[in-house]
């Protein structure tokens, strides 16, 4: 679907999604439990699909009831049965979350698994695994985008990176407590996703898992052997990754607010809140987007129309590798749109200008936070844009395009 926007100013209050962030992790915990759990305020977006289809094949039930989700556990422990079965075949679809956080689990839970997946998604980086496997004897093969991985998780020290994904760590944490004596992961070197690592440790504790972490930096986790996650009830938080486009129409000078998101979250992407000020004034302005690289794209937008002032994004390398190259697709998208944005290695450098020119059709890569971003940046746009592949909004927020045409927004879509 292709969807050309004609310049227009948004107004309204707008609720973002729930966050992906939380769901991946609650409905992980909730299907290991012993017992039914029920998870509110769940939307599904494809990303979660794929983890409810995942989790299905794992062993774990699940009911749908409008946003609220009952889950059956599987029951997972050291010496679940599910051990038993034929290798699962876990279809993660375009969720690097879903493929990342599955892997060890399906390990524990049944000695490995066949994962496929669409799009970029069996290219993304998986080394950080692939030599703990080789530490610790497991196989594994990455052949013709399917990655078959078997052979037995057990408890021990596993060492991982501080700059890589904190979707590593997040697999091992939540696979750890389950093998049959306690482990120890350290990170080696300062972490760079420690806040979604934090998200991880409360959902984990919430389905009554204990973890004890170090206070060295950086911290280490230590979770004992053959714990049980336990049935619970919890409600998704508002999601401030989609919250940071809002954020950036607001700033762009349309009169949006964000609401229902909690101040004191977790979520890595809340510091969109703290960048406002920096941007809002004069000067150089350097990002750092390690912590929370799904912020560059409206990050970038509102960048572009600092007028006069530079920006940079730094410590990027990461963008590289997500469902586009997106250290490329940002700066290419918004110059087209007339902006002036620089790809460096690891860094976006954007000189600020006072409005874009738009008249183009521009990519989105089929890459749903360049859309967005696209969609944010053509309300400052002189002329409309087209923007193509606009469908994959749905894989982080299905009703994006019904909540941009709410707020004021003209858009045509076609084929």
């Amino acid at each position: 679907m292709n969807v050309t926007i004609t310049p227009a100013k948004l107004s309204g209050a707008v609720t973002p999604p729930p966050s992906k962030s939380q769901a991946h992790r609650l409905l992980i915990a909730a299907a290991l439990a012993h017992g039914e759990s029920v998870i509110t305020n769940m939307a599904f977006p494809d990303d979660i699909r794929a983890t409810l289809r995942c989790l299905e094949e794992l062993g774990a039930g699940f009911a749908v009831d409008g946003s609220t989700v009952t889950v059956q556990g599987m029951g997972a422990n050291a010496m679940s049965p599910l051990r038993r079965l034929a290798l699962p075949h876990l279809d993660c679809g375009e969720s690097g979350s879903t493929l990342r956080f599955l892997i060890p689990v399906a390990l524990a839970v049944r000695g490995g698994g066949v994962f496929t997946g669409r799009g970029r998604l069996m290219e993304r980086p998986l080394k950080p695994y692939f030599d703990l496997f080789d530490e610790k004897g497991i196989s594994y093969r990455l052949q013709d985008g399917v990655l078959t991985v078997s052979g037995l998780l057990t408890p021990g020290e596993y060492r991982l990176p501080g700059d890589v994904s904190s979707q590593f760590f997040t697999g091992l944490l939540f696979a750890l407590p389950l093998l049959n004596g306690p482990s120890a992961l350290i990170p080696a070197g300062p972490l760079e996703g420690e806040g979604y690592i934090q998200m991880t440790l409360q959902a984990m504790g919430r389905f009554g898992v204990e973890l004890p972490v170090t206070l060295s930096l950086p911290p280490q986790y230590h979770p004992q052997g053959s714990q049980t996650y336990r049935a619970a009830r919890a409600a998704v938080e508002g999601d401030w990754s989609q919250a940071g486009f809002w954020y950036a129409a607001g700033f762009l000078g349309n009169p949006v607010t964000a609401a229902g998101l909690d101040p004191y979250s977790l979520q890595g992407d809340r510091a969109v809140a703290d960048h406002l000020l920096p941007l809002g004034g004069p000067g150089e302005v350097d990002i750092d987007v390690s912590g929370c690289p799904d912020l560059a794209p409206p990050l970038a937008a509102m960048a572009a129309l600092r007028a006069g002032e530079t920006t940079r994004l730094v410590n990027a390398a990461r963008l590289r590798l997500k469902e586009s190259d997106r250290l490329a697709s940002v700066s290419q998208t918004l110059n087209a749109l007339g902006a002036d944005v620089e790809a460096g290695p690891d860094c976006l450098t954007i000189q600020g200008r006072e409005a874009l020119s738009g008249g183009v059709t521009v990519d989105s890569f089929s890459d749903h936070r360049i859309a967005m971003m696209a969609a944010i940046a053509a309300t400052r746009c002189e002329k409309p844009v087209t923007i193509t592949g606009a469908e994959c909004v749905a894989k982080s927020y299905p009703d994006f395009w019904e909540e941009y045409e709410r707020l004021g927004g003209k858009l045509e879509r076609g084929l």
